[in-house]
């Protein structure tokens, strides 16, 4: 009599064996940790160098500064998970300040022939518009007009500097703490208060955190996100709206932008066009020295802010031990050099393991059987 062999998945043959976790190495450990291995690093040869660099209150000072670029580098993390890059930031930083001072000096109404003096809340929630604006224009170029998103970015970094320039006509807006006449006071809290004793850019920075942390690993958009920088054609078959997560991480990071723009012109009571040059750097720095990749696919809130924690304090060091501005702008270019390299050779030793690890599945395969049928 003629009887048939048993399925392979119920006598256990023709599995896939289980390929045992290869534990990783010091080096790829240290690699995969970088930004948080940096940051110990400065801490100890700061505080080594300088007496003052660990006292609570320089501590609080130096993250205050942090605060600027871990905002920007929030919206740079959406921006870049999708493979893309936004240039554009520092000059959004410049002309969300310089909109703001415009509005807090009097918006003349020329139709009417009156001068407005908004209050500080609709000043903030145009400022933060204008900044939307620019990167929806950014996601525009990238999505409908197939602009590469190193030049459509790279223009609107022009764009928005020279909208600043003619705004203001190249001069600075001072006095920016309002009139209390007028009811336009409290612009200052965003760069002087210390709500519970912790100033302000250091809540905001806070809430864009949580938010952005939420949004990325709690919600569909945040799945689409990775998806998108992951392999955009895939999402998109899959059903992925691939150009409005694009559009909307690019307006996103505009908003950033608008608000690191607000929070230093609000400390510094005077808006300059001038603001925010070479801002992106950072921002794009921070955010890979923290993990991400520039390929897309890959990054994570807590990367980019301890990235930002590593420019910043690294910046705040070198100035407190004399390192001269010149310098300054050395070490800082290498860093960024060094953090690209890192990512390039994350990347390899993924592929590395991944072809390792295909090679030993194939090589553990059984060879399939020549018959399904055996006599008896």
């Amino acid at each position: 009599m003629t009887t048939t062999a048993k399925d392979p998945v119920e006598t256990g043959q023709g599995r896939s064996p289980q390929i045992p976790k290869r534990k990783r190495g010091v080096g790829e450990f240290l690699i995969d940790q970088r930004a948080f291995v940096a940051l110990i690093v400065l801490v100890i040869i700061f505080g080594l160098l300088s007496d003052n660099f660990l006292d609570p209150s320089n501590l609080v000072t130096m993250t205050r500064h942090v605060a600027y670029n871990a905002i920007l580098a929030l919206g740079m993390l959406l921006v870049i998970t999708t493979a893309g890059i936004d240039l554009s930031v520092g000059s959004t930083v410049g002309l969300s300040g310089v909109v703001a001072g415009t509005m807090l000096q009097g918006w003349g109404i020329s139709l009417f022939d009156v001068t407005a003096y908004p209050a500080v809340w609709v000043v903030v929630i145009v400022s933060l518009a204008v900044g939307a604006a620019v990167g929806a224009l950014n996601g525009l170029l990238v999505t409908r007009f197939n602009v590469a998103p190193f030049i459509a970015t790279l223009g609107m970094m022009y764009v928005a500097r020279g909208a600043a320039l003619l705004i203001s006509d190249g001069a600075t807006f001072p006095r920016l703490q309002g009139d209390p006449e007028l009811g336009n006071t409290g612009f200052s809290f965003l760069g002087t208060g210390r709500p519970l004793g912790i100033p302000t850019a250091i809540w905001i920075m806070g809430v864009f955190a949580i938010v952005i942390g939420l949004l990325m690993t709690r919600t569909r958009f945040g799945r689409w996100v990775y998806a998108t920088g992951g392999n955009d054609r895939a999402a998109d078959l899959a059903g992925v709206p691939v150009n409005k997560v694009r559009m909307r991480a690019y307006m996103i990071s505009g908003l950033c932008a608008a608000m690191a723009g607000l929070i230093i012109a609000s400390e510094l009571t005077s808006a300059a066009p001038q603001t925010g040059q070479t801002f992106e750097l950072n921002a794009i720095a921070a955010v890979v020295i923290g993990g991400a990749s520039l390929a897309g696919g890959r990054g994570t809130v807590k990367g980019a802010l301890i990235g930002a924690f590593v420019i910043g304090f690294l910046s705040d060091g070198l100035v407190m031990v004399g390192v001269s501005s010149f310098w300054q702008m050395v070490i800082k270019g290498l860093v960024i050099v060094l953090a690209v390299m890192l990512d390039r050779g994350q990347e390899k030793l993924k592929e590395a393991r991944a072809a390792a690890a295909a090679a030993q599945s194939n090589q553990q395969e059984p060879a399939p059987s020549s018959s399904g049928t055996r006599s008896t």
